[in-house]
């Protein structure tokens, strides 16, 4: 395959990854097809067939070693927005069941939020944040006092 097929192959691979979000899948399958690309530029001459091998052998081997690696550092939580944010009162921007999810508003912004309490949380009220999880917010109805 020519040298600019594994650049377009390794474009379209990487553009998919965040157009679909994949959850790091397709982006070890692109970054191979740029190196496999990238060793034809630079003159590296070997048969089509240790071509595909390098792709699939460079695509299996980092999805293996890395893609945890790499989702646990983009994916980790933010522990100083965790501390700033439990604790707080966030106002019900329409009504959670227990155990549903909903939105609430909290510092001039809307978050998703999880009630993990045993009442439902009316439109309006206020609840308390227990905790966050990623964008999301867990919840519950705040006690009078």
């Amino acid at each position: 395959m020519p040298w600019w097929a594994w650049f377009v192959l390794g474009a379209a691979l990487l553009a998919m990854e965040v157009a679909l979000a994949t959850d790091f899948y397709l982006v070890f399958f692109g970054v191979a097809a740029l190196v496999v690309g990238g060793l034809s530029v630079a003159g590296v001459s070997v048969p089509a067939w240790a071509e595909w091998a390098a792709f699939a052998a460079l695509s299996v081997g980092c999805l293996m070693l890395y893609r945890e690696r790499l989702r646990g550092w983009l994916t980790r939580p933010h522990k100083t927005l965790n501390r700033e944010i439990a604790g707080k009162t966030a106002v019900a921007v329409d009504a959670i069941a227990a155990g549903d999810r909903g939105s609430v508003e909290l510092r001039g912004s809307r978050w998703t939020a999880h009630n993990g309490g045993d009442e439902t949380i009316g439109a309006g009220e206020r609840c308390h944040v227990d905790r966050i999880d990623g964008v999301t917010l867990h919840v519950r109805k705040a006690t009078a006092g």
